[in-house]
């Protein structure tokens, strides 16, 4: 019976499969073991040569890090946490938000890291989530987004010893690295579109006005217009409330000088209010709707999706990309962790003016 057993130990632990470690790789290569890993941690120490050679021959042999392990050895949990005071419900339909994360979480497993996603209903969530996370050590570092006036987690996650990056900004007291999309270049890029098309009435339906990039977006618009001849230029605020945008799309686009063109916060907001504008048309029985696409106002939303290509007149709007724009938001995070020289606030990805059909065409 013993014979059996020890035979059927063997054939046991025969089968099981061998874990690539470090040390295979060192001396597949013939270099040191330290080497080795200072190149599967992009550390600095060795050659890109070298570390092109080690990661090479580490996917040849089936390498893969085991990360609870190096969680243990750097007192790192190998976790990121992204708590943002947003509902389910915004996730769900704002696309750039979704793609946006999508590139996070590419660039993070690249690296080892998870994340840990943790949406908030208030801003004093947000703040209670960083404080439990830096009690319990439950994370290495936090991205923030939707930099607000007078923020007050840039201060609280720096008292907390948390290292963190911003989505957005510039953080005007410094006190935490950001990466911002150019929105003002953009807001004037919009506005030079529509002026050449004729529109001398323009309306910005905006989001949140305590949002920074709204209020960037704002202040471009009102320089735009006292600075180019516009005859009447209004921004109105949402609260992202896709009712809200349609009251104030149809209030502004009645009586004997209605606005002609209208720019709004996000596809949700636009498609909403194209909707309803397109229903009080056929509700106008003298109304000959193929001969009468003009009778609409331009429409521009700051955000690009589906949603503004399957629409009757398809969306002019903003084109970034959302992935590419996580990525990088990523990327910064892991570079303060390495310590490395990182810029205090940096604008990156001007975004493009995809016009389509509620545009194209002059206003009379």
């Amino acid at each position: 019976m013993s014979r059996v057993k020890t035979d059927m130990e063997r054939q046991d632990s025969s089968s099981e499969p061998q874990r690539v470690s470090l040390k295979d790789i060192a001396k597949e290569l013939g270099i040191s073991q330290t080497a080795v890993s200072f190149a599967i941690n992009d550390k600095p120490g060795v050659s890109r040569r070298t570390k092109r050679r080690v990661k090479d021959a580490a996917a040849r042999l089936g390498w893969s890090p085991v990360y609870a392990a190096q969680a243990l050895g750097s007192s790192r949990t190998m976790t990121i946490g992204f708590a943002p005071a947003r509902s389910i419900d915004a996730f769900q339909t704002e696309t750039f938000m979704l793609h946006f994360m999508a590139g996070i979480h590419a660039s993070l497993s690249d690296h080892g890291y998870g994340l840990l996603f943790r949406p908030c209903r208030s801003l004093e969530e947000e703040l209670t989530t960083y404080e439990d996370w830096a009690r319990r050590k439950r994370v290495d570092g936090v991205i923030l987004v939707d930099s607000l006036i007078d923020d007050p987690r840039p201060g609280r996650l720096k008292a907390l010893g948390m290292p963190a990056v911003l989505a957005g900004g510039p953080d005007t007291h410094h006190e935490l690295p950001s990466l911002s999309i150019d929105d003002s270049k953009t807001m004037t890029t919009i506005l030079k579109h529509l002026r050449a098309q004729g529109h001398r009435r323009i309306a910005y339906l905006s989001g949140d006005p305590k949002l920074d990039y709204s209020r960037a977006r704002a202040s471009a618009f009102h320089h735009f217009a006292q600075g180019n001849g516009l005859d009447s230029a209004i921004v109105k605020f949402t609260d992202f409330d896709p009712d809200e945008a349609v009251n104030q799309t149809l209030s502004l686009f009645s009586g004997t000088h209605p606005y002609t063109a209208f720019i709004y916060e996000n596809e949700i907001l636009a498609a909403a209010s194209l909707r309803s504008l397109n229903m009080r048309r056929s509700d106008d029985a003298a109304v000959d709707l193929p001969a009468r696409t003009d009778a609409l106002p331009g429409i521009v939303s700051f955000e690009d999706s589906f949603i503004c290509q399957s629409t009757s007149p398809s969306i002019t709007a903003v084109h970034r990309d959302a992935g590419l724009y996580g990525t990088k938001v990523a990327n910064l995070l892991l570079k303060v962790f390495d310590g490395g020289a990182v810029s205090s606030n940096r604008r990156i990805l001007t975004p493009k003016l995809v016009i389509r059909e509620s545009t194209a065409r002059p206003v009379r």
